[in-house]
This record gives structure tokens, C-alpha cells and sequence, in this order.
């Protein structure tokens, strides 16, 4: 054990940051890798690839992602600001680029290459998008010459444009969510939380107007004996034949209908092989993630940490209550991963930054530093 006299920059770190978030972490890391021995080697099968190819690539991936949350974890708020701003404008041209350049999978232009290595943008977007936005709210509370408000507001259409045109309607759903709950948070009136509850009905209503893809993915969900269902009915399948407490590891029979067994509907896998109780504890997990986020942030004193991590709390609780609930049939396919559980470079690693940052947010500090920073600010 450290002590508390020791002072250096792992002691501080040690005594500083929140260890029960990172705890949850941990377990939740973990868990990704028992669930995917059941769910990639049906889908390696499949592609001609060895059994435990994506377990292996995962545990490569987990390497980089450990590494960057210690290292974003002790980072200054000021460097996190850098950094998210710095991650952002990268992001959003490569969002751009992707929509040119990238190529077409399921209809839309999502990833771009560098070689053989291909990354999805529009997940990095997200959480520096949230600490640029909390930014905003921030500064324009703390200065009146700073028009703070008209920024943050302002940085959703300019994230939410590139991600259309791909066109990635479940991102756009999930940024315009966590943005909203920042604005509540940031204490905008209920009149306005009201109106902005409307305005997005309304972009729900024309996404499915004029955007074909989103038409057809409601309709195959509202419609059960449209025959379109496959990897829905396959998930609600594996629920049902796991019951309470499952098959067994490697049981699984539902699962080898599932393409994306080991990606969006590795959550039915766990399902099937773990059972319902395997499941409900994983929620519990998750839950306890976001009320630990969400305590922390209240606790928090200073007004850019708060709304950041409400707001990336919201992004991680978010994305996994999207992916839980197409597994569960509760909403249409988003094509959306479950945080640090389902197999994915870019999603491991932008989820890794945007945890980096909230472990590094809700590390105690001490208040004279938060006054001297304010002050220097004002001089």
C-alpha cells in the first residue's frame, strides 16, 4: 500500500482517485472477455478464422485501453480540455472524410482505413464532444462576456450533421440524449427541456420521412412477421432458451444464428449460456457505474466537472441501455456496442478515453486549487 505521505504523482494519483469506479471497471473488462469465449468462436467459425481469434485480438486491444485510462487519468483539467479539443477537430474531419473515402458496410460510410487498421471516428467524437460542451456551459456560467451558452449550443449540429451524412442515425440519437441531459443539468429551464423533447420527436418523425434505411428498420421492428427480424428473433430466442440460469458455457445454440455474436448481441449470448440472473448483474454493474458517475458529479464543486461527468456518465449509461434493450427487443437494431464488453478496436479505445477522462474528473482535488485556477483565469 501507498501511504498518504508519499508525494508523487502516483501517490497523489492513488489517494485521489475514485477506486470504486475503477473497480467497476475492472469487472466490467473482465466479463467482456468470459462472454466473448462464448460469443466469438461460433463467428470465427463462420469466417474460416481460428476459434478464439477474437478473444486473442480483445485481450491485444485491452493492452492499449488499460494503458490509456491510467494515463488520461492523470491528466490536469486544463489538459483535458486540450486534449477533448485536440480529439474533436481530428474526429469530426475524419467523420467527414469517412462519408467520402470510407467504405460502404450495411449501407453507410461509418469507418475509414489506415492500411489494415480501421477506425470508426464518430466513437472519439462522442466523449470529447461532452467535455467541449461542458467546456461551454461552464464558461459562459462563470463569465457574462462569454457567449457560452450559443457555443455549446452550437456544437450539436456541428456534430450531429457528419454523423447524418454517414449516416449513423443511433449515434445521433445517443449525442442529442447526453447533450440533453447536460442542458438539464446546466439548469435550463422546463420549458425549454420540454421544447427540446419536442424538437427531437421532430427529428425522430423526419429521420423516418426522409431517411429510407430508418423507415425500414422501424417497420421490421413494429412488424414481427415482416420475416426481416432474423437477428432479433435470434436474440429473443437465446433468452428464452437460457432461462434463469443458462445452458452452460459453450452450449449455446441460439448464439450460431447470431452474426454479430460477439459484437451488438453479445449480450444474448450471455443470456443463453449464463442466464437471466448472469444478466441482471451486469445491468447492477452498469448501474452502479453510472450512480457512482453521477454522485461523484454531484459532489463536485466546481461547474466543468460537473456537467462533464454528467455528461460522459450519461454517453456510457446511454450506449449500454441502447445496446441491452435491442437485445432484448425493446428497440430497433442500432448497430451500438456494449461498453467494454462486445469485441471492437475503436470502440475499446474511444471508450477508454472518454473513461480516462471521467477517472481523471472525479479525482478529489483540493478546493484552493479549483480558486487558483479560477483566478488565474480572471487575471
Amino acid at each position: 500500500m501507498m501511504s498518504r505521505a508519499e508525494r508523487s504523482h502516483l501517490g497523489d494519483w492513488w489517494w485521489t482517485v475514485d477506486r470504486a469506479l475503477l473497480a467497476g471497471l475492472g469487472v466490467l473488462m473482465t466479463a467482456g472477455l468470459v462472454f466473448l469465449m462464448a460469443g466469438g468462436p461460433p463467428v470465427a467459425e463462420r469466417l474460416g478464422l481460428p476459434t478464439f481469434h477474437f478473444l486473442n485480438r480483445q485481450v491485444m486491444y485491452l493492452l492499449p485501453t488499460i494503458a490509456l485510462i491510467l494515463a488520461v487519468s492523470f491528466l490536469s483539467l486544463r489538459h483535458i480540455r486540450r486534449m477533448a479539443l485536440v480529439t474533436y477537430a481530428l474526429g469530426i474531419v475524419l467523420c467527414i472524410a469517412a462519408t467520402k473515402y470510407g467504405p460502404e458496410i450495411k449501407g453507410a460510410h461509418r469507418w475509414i482505413q489506415f492500411g489494415s487498421i480501421g477506425v470508426q471516428p464518430s466513437e472519439f467524437v462522442k466523449p470529447a464532444f461532452v467535455i467541449l460542451a461542458a467546456w461551454a456551459f461552464a464558461e459562459g456560467a462563470r463569465r457574462r462576456d462569454m457567449p457560452g451558452g450559443t457555443l455549446a449550443v452550437l456544437l450539436l449540429p456541428m456534430t450531429i450533421v457528419p454523423l447524418i451524412l454517414q449516416p449513423d442515425f443511433g449515434q445521433t440519437m445517443l449525442v442529442t440524449m447526453v447533450w440533453c441531459a447536460m442542458v438539464f443539468v446546466a439548469g435550463l429551464h422546463w420549458f425549454w427541456v420540454g421544447g427540446l423533447g419536442g424538437a427531437g420527436l421532430v427529428g425522430v418523425a423526419a429521420a423516418y420521412e426522409f431517411l429510407p434505411h430508418v423507415r425500414a428498420r422501424i417497420q421490421r421492428f413494429m412488424d414481427k412477421d415482416s420475416g426481416d427480424n432474423f437477428q432479433t428473433f435470434w436474440s429473443q430466442e437465446s433468452f428464452n432458451s437460457g432461462g434463469w440460469l443458462g445452458t452452460g458455457p459453450g452450449e449455446g445454440v441460439a448464439k450460431r444464428h447470431l452474426p454479430d455474436a460477439h459484437t451488438d448481441f453479445i449480450f444474448s449470448v450471455a443470456g443463453e449460456e449464463f442466464g437471466v440472473i448472469i444478466c441482471i448483474g451486469i445491468v447492477l454493474l452498469f448501474a452502479f457505474i453510472v450512480m457512482r458517475g453521477l454522485i461523484l458529479a454531484r459532489r463536485s464543486d466546481d461547474i466543468f466537472c460537473r456537467l462533464a461527468i454528467t455528461g460522459l456518465t450519461a454517453l456510457f449509461g446511454l450506449q449500454a441501455c441502447i445496446n441491452m434493450a435491442v437485445n432484448t427487443r425493446l428497440m430497433p437494431a442500432k448497430g451500438m456496442t456494449l461498453p467494454f464488453i462486445s469485441y471492437g478496436g475503436s470502440s475499446l479505445i474511444s471508450l477508454a478515453l472518454g473513461m480516462g477522462f471521467l477517472v481523471a474528473l472525479t479525482r478529489r482535488r483540493p478546493r484552493t486549487t479549483l480558486l487558483n485556477r479560477d483566478e488565474g483565469r480572471a487575471h
